[in-house]
């Protein structure tokens, strides 16, 4: 045996000359598993191949919607009367999605942090039924969602009408769990030790929240408000149930609505914003996560030590 040579010793396997028990290379864990690595590039060349075309066909230099004739920005911007940011119900709608967006975020996560500090305080059958109760949006169909707040909005809160408000609502009402069952989760692992220590300190409640536990909430905070506008922007099936007037209409269901006739490319360019910016609204969470947990991957908690 050449110096620097590796046997591996396999107890199946029968002694070989002089004593030395080697693996057989069909056995050995460490090749690489090229059968595994090229049915995954696979299937992420198939599950992205057809984003890719719809990408492209947003850049087309010509009205047709399933040939590539050049590459143009007119069905972004250039075009006077058709490109998404001048046509007049690309546009409504465009600006109808980003203000559902930040809505949601706004209200959503503050109330997702609140709710869950507050049943992380309290204990019983309620706590355990709100518990069950953030999970089940999960659960159910989002089309249940959908038709159900329709009914409450037409048959029993008859004063708010279908529109931007009513979406705002139906979204907020199950946009909430995220921030709820993330901040929860972060809560069930920091543990109760530091605002112990803060209240032994002398720190009265307030200030060992805002100091102490919302410091160390921010990484979960950010993440769910990525994840709230990332599940918001694009979402279609509550905003149509609840959408009023044509102005209310984010850009979801104006694509949907756009396809059922003969759409332009300015289509493609609406799926390729909602896309990018989903993907955007996910990097910047992970960013601003990594960044704001960097301190306690380091060096644990003493990032927390000048609070």
């Amino acid at each position: 045996m050449t110096q620097g040579t590796i046997v591996r010793e396999d107890p199946s396997a029968a002694p070989a000359a002089g004593g030395v028990v080697r693996r057989r290379f069909w056995r050995d864990p460490w090749r690489k598993p090229r059968i595994l690595a090229a049915i995954t590039w696979g299937y992420l060349a198939w599950s992205l191949l057809p984003l890719a075309i719809a990408i492209a066909i947003s850049f087309n230099g010509s009205r047709s919607n399933s040939l590539l004739h050049g590459f143009s920005l007119q069905w972004w911007w250039s075009d006077p009367t058709e490109s998404l940011w001048h046509d007049p119900e690309l546009h409504a709608a465009l600006v109808q999605s980003l203000r559902l967006s930040f809505s949601t975020v706004l209200i959503a996560v503050p109330l997702g942090v609140a709710f869950a500090l507050g049943i992380d305080r309290w204990h019983g059958r309620p706590a355990t039924g709100f518990n069950f109760l953030m999970l089940l949006s999960f659960v159910l169909p989002e089309i249940v969602l959908g038709i159900s707040l329709f009914l409450v909005f037409q048959h029993l809160l008859t004063f708010v009408h279908l529109g931007t408000t009513a979406q705002i609502l139906g979204l907020v009402t199950y946009q909430l769990s995220y921030p709820f069952i993330i901040v929860r989760a972060r809560l069930l692992t920091i543990g109760k030790e530091y605002e112990e220590a803060a209240s032994d300190l002398g720190a009265p409640p307030r200030q060992a929240i805002r100091r102490i536990l919302l410091p160390m909430l921010y990484p979960a905070i950010f993440a769910s408000a990525a994840l709230v506008f990332a599940d918001t922007i694009d979402d279609f099936v509550t905003v149509r149930y609840l959408s009023g007037p044509a102005t209310s209409e984010p850009l979801s269901v104006k694509i949907y609505n756009f396809t059922r006739a003969e759409p332009t490319p300015a289509v493609n360019a609406a799926a390729t914003f909602l896309l990018v910016t989903t993907t955007i609204a996910i990097v910047i969470g992970y960013l601003a996560y990594r960044r704001a947990t960097r301190g306690q991957r380091t060096g644990g908690v003493s990032e927390f030590a000048n609070v």
